[in-house]
């Protein structure tokens, strides 16, 4: 089985709680594997690409957005991180550029893969434009919802592997840039696999977010 530990490297201080959280999530990517229906999986170290810059806008929203707006909305998307989860290959190291937050076909397992041979496994999604595949369809009551609440716009519940409890306090301003980015990204054809339930087995990668603590 192709196994993998993911160890994030430290990234800039933000200052912002949104930010730190993402951190700290970043941090606790310890294990990712790829399931074979074995529980004793083995690992090797990953280095997550947690620097990468978000993409740039094309001129589709100035109609209802500032230029000044969806440049602010690229600079809170590049300080949240959003790239590192929403881009395919940068959980494990080799983003494609070319897919910059259209989603990954690496997912992130929300139970434990050292306890359950199949955890189950979300995919983080196609953010761009595109209205087949991303989020074209949106709008940006939908987008900030998501941010806030972690809940989309089919009234589906994201689990906190998006740390949307700590977008949650993100102010007005900064949720409607990021909104008004979103909706400016040129569209990006990428679908991305569906959620896998535990104990359901995925043909995909996924790396693992947990923290350790000393046993007593």
């Amino acid at each position: 089985m192709n196994s993998r530990v993911a160890i994030a490297p430290p990234q800039m201080s933000v200052g912002r709680a949104a930010a730190d959280w993402f951190l700290f999530m970043l941090f606790g990517l310890v294990a990712a594997c790829t399931t074979t229906g074995t529980d004793k999986p083995d690992y090797e170290l990953l280095e997550p690409s947690t620097m990468l810059s978000a993409p740039e806008p094309v001129v589709l929203t100035e109609r209802y957005y500032s230029k000044e707006q969806v440049a602010h909305g690229k600079y809170m998307v590049e300080l949240l991180g959003c790239s590192t989860c929403h881009t395919d290959g940068a959980l494990v190291g080799s983003p494609n550029l070319h897919r910059l937050l259209a989603g990954s076909q690496t997912g992130i397992a929300f139970s434990d893969p050292l306890t359950q041979a199949n955890p189950g496994v979300v995919f983080p999604g196609n953010l761009t434009s595109d209205p087949d595949t991303g989020i074209g369809l949106w709008n940006e009551s939908d987008i900030i919802e998501m941010l806030r609440t972690g809940v989309n716009q089919y009234g589906q519940h994201t689990l906190s592997v998006m740390p949307w409890p700590a977008y949650a306090k993100i102010t007005d301003d900064d949720a409607t840039a990021i909104a008004a980015y979103l909706l400016s990204l040129p569209p990006v054809k990428h679908v991305v696999p569906r959620k896998v339930r535990p104990g359901k087995r995925t043909d995909y990668d996924f790396v693992h977010f947990g923290v350790y603590r000393k046993s007593q």
